[in-house]
């Protein structure tokens, strides 16, 4: 039935509605993801002052009522991260793990462990904004994107070829057949250097903020495989988890 709906969000994303609103896409641990209205939010003298922001994690109470929005009637910070939005890498960071995770799990389905990873990279790379040793690397979101896959059902193979089941020589990565190749069934598959596969095994083993280094190309394809593996198989195109250099 309608009524007042109490939950934890993260912040995805934050439009203008109108004179003085703002649709908001959040990220919840018991309803997947939800949009909701924040009505006049934008004035100068709303009570919910500059908290529904992107990034911001929150204890909400919502009003559900005949509309597909949920309204926003109260709000208490959790998690600003204050200091990652005065950090060029670390906000491009947060960006791009709210983007994955909007477009990952777009529905209203509970996964309260993508929540809790999504609340743990904010935090993260908050507490590392301004530091010369920050998350905000290729590394770490490469990381929380194969963590991502793996909640999603959709990690990659790597232990043998996932097309014959060898263990041994191999070479590429399928986004189509969906992990690692061997030499003998490579066709369509691009090249994996071993570094890039150990990358990949490591950072899925590893707790995020733990997360494994690698060569700048064994990144790149890194970040190719689940760019092709999100294609092929949720027919979900995702930015690179970096900007190119140049």
């Amino acid at each position: 039935m309608p009524g007042p709906v109490k939950s934890e969000a993260i912040v995805l994303r934050s439009i203008r509605y109108g004179e003085a609103d703002r649709i908001l896409h959040l990220y919840t641990p018991g309803r997947g993801r939800v949009g909701a209205i924040a009505k006049g939010v934008r004035r100068s003298r709303s009570r919910f002052g500059g908290r529904l922001e992107p990034f911001f994690r929150l204890n909400l109470v919502l009003h559900e009522g005949r509309s597909d929005l949920l309204t926003v009637t109260s709000a208490e910070t959790l998690a600003g991260h204050r200091r990652l939005r005065e950090d060029g890498p670390c906000l491009d960071s947060a960006a791009r793990a709210c983007e994955a995770v909007a477009r990952l799990f777009d529905t209203n389905e509970p996964h309260p462990g993508v929540f809790n990873l999504l609340a743990n990279e904010l935090a993260l790379l908050d507490g590392s904004a301004g530091a010369v040793a920050s998350h905000a690397t290729h590394a770490n979101q490469l990381a929380f994107r194969l963590k991502l896959l793996l909640a999603a059902g959709l990690a990659p193979q790597l232990a043998a070829c996932a097309t014959c089941g060898e263990r041994e020589h191999l070479t590429g990565f399928s986004g189509a057949a969906g992990g690692v190749v061997c030499s003998a069934c490579e066709a369509g598959s691009f090249a994996l250097d071993a570094e890039a596969h150990e990358f990949m095994s490591r950072a899925l083993g590893s707790p995020l903020a733990d997360a494994p280094t690698a060569p700048a190309r064994a990144l790149r394809q890194s970040d190719r495989a689940v760019v092709e593996t999100v294609e092929h198989h949720a027919g979900i195109h995702l930015r690179e988890a970096a900007p190119r250099a140049g």
